[in-house]
């Protein structure tokens, strides 16, 4: 029977407490064997119930769905995070290995640990441990991939554009303070956008913890004591519209890739 159906494309459980049991238990997916078993059963599953009672299942599934879909949601933000920093380095670093003009790197480190902070650090330690019921699939990595990959482009992208836009040259160090503020509003802006991608389907705490997260972003750059603290300086309006505007529209552009990955792949990869 566990043959069979696994010939058909299904994950087989098995459940036993005796020796006759243990073949069965070793060719089936997840061998669950009774506390009260024998020795050789209990040793040879993947799980032992050791209440004997067939009502802790549901709660082991549970479990188990819970840390598999929220690490994919986890990894989503970290992946992110890892291809948008690599290609703002590459975006700084290689025009001036090949003789053009070098731009500084438009953040701080401190400027890092904020974006840390409010859109990943603080939002992944919640979804770990918050509930999740979805079933798990296979494909993990193609999925991280799909949400990361084109997120952390479209985030590097536009951080950069309005880095540019704003960068108004050596030798002005208060116009350089307000360029680096406006791109780091656009990363920010972003950022926040694929936690709130990352967390759907909609929830009313996970509403509430990316609203949370933005308001604690929107103190950083509003309060004197953070603003001297993370040397911020959102003054230039004209700056902050343009870090803005490039953040609405690498809203729209994530927004429009996912849609399309929606439209071409089965809801189930």
């Amino acid at each position: 029977m566990v043959a069979a159906l696994q010939s058909r494309g299904h994950t087989v459980a098995m459940t036993g407490d005796g020796v006759n049991d243990v073949l069965a238990l070793k060719d089936a997916d997840i061998g669950v064997a009774m506390g009260s078993g024998s020795p050789a059963t209990r040793s040879v599953a993947q799980i032992v119930l050791l209440d004997n009672a067939f009502a802790t299942l549901p709660h082991v599934v549970a479990e188990g769905r819970r840390v598999i879909g929220n690490i994919e949601r986890v990894a989503a933000l970290f992946l992110t995070k890892t291809v948008y920093s690599v290609l703002l380095a590459l975006a700084v670093g290689v025009p001036g290995l090949i003789g053009f003009d070098a731009l500084p790197y438009p953040f701080l480190p401190r400027h890092v640990t904020i974006t840390g902070w409010f859109t990943i650090g603080l939002p992944a330690f919640v979804l770990s441990l918050a509930p999740n019921h979805d079933r798990a699939r296979p494909g993990f990595v193609g999925r991280v991939l799909r949400i990361a990959a084109p997120a952390g482009v479209v985030i590097a992208a536009a951080c950069f554009t309005a880095y540019l836009l704003t960068y108004p040259g050596p030798g002005d160090a208060v116009a350089q303070v307000q360029s680096s503020t406006t791109a780091l509003i656009t990363l920010i802006t972003l950022a926040l956008w694929v936690l709130a991608v990352v967390a759907r389907p909609d929830a009313w705490w996970k509403i509430g913890l990316v609203a949370v997260m933005t308001v604690a972003s929107v103190a950083m750059f509003v309060l004197p004591l953070t603003q001297q603290l993370f040397q911020l300086d959102p003054g230039n309006t004209d700056d902050t519209l343009t870090g803005l505007a490039c953040a609405a529209a690498g809203i729209v552009v994530i927004e429009i890739v996912r849609w399309v990955d929606h439209r071409l792949r089965p809801s189930d990869a």
